[in-house]
């Protein structure tokens, strides 16, 4: 029965939600951040196109 009720409360939904928010953006932001260490390591692949062409 408090697991019903605990399901029905708004509080634990925008709780839910901000967490799963947050967690996404933190796993987002070290894509982003392994994105830029490998750009620094090996350059822009885009870059290299345009200068072959």
């Amino acid at each position: 029965m408090e697991v019903k009720q605990l399901l029905k409360e708004k509080k634990f939904w925008f709780a839910s939600i901000l967490i799963i928010w947050a967690a996404g953006l933190q796993g987002h932001m070290m894509w982003l951040q392994r994105q830029d260490s490998f750009k620094q390591k090996f350059g822009d692949l885009d870059q290299n196109t345009d200068s072959d062409a």
